[in-house]
């Protein structure tokens, strides 16, 4: 039987938007909350999601990313990523 939306409990992770130094973009990284908090903050989510990515990378037999920013899921972008995001856009028209 299928579950009901917004049953899934989400609590144990914390999602994170990628951005990798080649441009490219993942979304929803999942990370478990209890490895965030204290002094680092979020910094421990840069090395799970890198270890993720190795593995990833290892199955596929290709190189994996180089990390350039993280941010959870749904916080507002900082100053720096407001800035590329215009200087991208311009680069399209």
């Amino acid at each position: 039987m299928a579950r009901k939306p917004g049953t899934r409990s989400v609590g144990d992770y914390v999602l994170f938007d990628v951005t990798y130094e080649d441009g490219t973009q993942r979304s929803n990284r999942r990370v478990p909350a209890a490895a965030l908090g204290g002094l680092d903050g979020d910094e421990p989510a840069r090395a799970i999601i890198e270890a993720q990515d190795r593995e990833i990378a290892e199955k596929s037999g290709l190189p994996p990313n180089r990390i350039k920013s993280l941010r959870r899921t749904g916080a507002p972008p900082s100053k720096e990523e407001k800035a590329e995001m215009k200087k991208a856009a311009r680069g399209r028209r």
